[in-house]
């Protein structure tokens, strides 16, 4: 079960984007681990190219490319690891930039967040759609598609979601991340530590598991 909302649980802070691959591969065991050590996940979503900038941290167009080569191995193993349907190079991934009309679909996260919804489970719908059903998401008839068969009200989170409200909480969201340090994603807090990357959750677990 996501725990989102209840404060009698630590939390534990998300940051992450709907087009990034890896916080789609580790949202699965994300839940299972905060499920084991009864935390509450805060998802954060951010502007990762604002982000990107703000930390120096090189985007995945500029990276050289043996890097780039080696990143498609590691999907395919971590995919095959979390037994997650994925496609590595889906028809309508840019790469690691903000996809055309990403923030539509974000805005839309941030409203069911505010309306006290689960909103990490409408983002790992959106970024499924993206990355495992070759569906392009980020325009408003297939983000109210994906939300209603979430069971959300589709249309009412996207009148919801033009609010300016809901703009200046992503832009808050994403200036929370970076004076938390965040470089990277997916980013996960937690007892004041710091990990970087789905694959630091099983360390992660196994350090809440000692205590720490």
């Amino acid at each position: 079960m996501y725990r989102y909302g209840d404060p009698d649980l630590q939390k534990l802070e998300y940051y992450y984007a709907l087009a990034s691959p890896w916080s789609f591969l580790g949202n699965r065991k994300l839940i299972e681990i905060s499920d084991r050590h009864n935390l509450k996940i805060d998802p954060v979503i951010i502007d990762y190219d604002a982000m990107f900038a703000a930390a120096k941290t090189v985007p995945l167009p500029e990276r050289p490319i043996l890097r780039k080569e080696y990143r498609l191995v590691d999907l395919r193993r971590w995919a095959a690891f979390r037994n997650v349907q994925f496609n590595v190079e889906p028809k309508f991934y840019r790469g690691e930039v903000e996809e055309p009309n990403e923030r539509e679909g974000a805005l839309m996260v941030v409203a069911a967040k505010e309306e006290g919804f689960d909103s990490l489970k409408l983002a790992h719908a959106i970024s499924r759609a993206l990355w495992a059903e070759e569906r392009f998401p980020f325009h408003k008839d297939e983000l109210i598609r994906i939300a209603d068969a979430e069971g959300f009200d589709g249309a009412g989170l996207w009148k919801r979601s033009k609010d300016k409200r809901i703009a200046d909480a992503y832009a808050e969201n994403t200036q929370k991340s970076i004076d938390q340090g965040v470089f990277g994603m997916p980013f996960y807090i937690v007892h004041g530590q710091r990990y970087w990357g789905q694959d630091r959750l099983e360390l992660m677990d196994h350090i809440l598991a000692d205590g720490q």
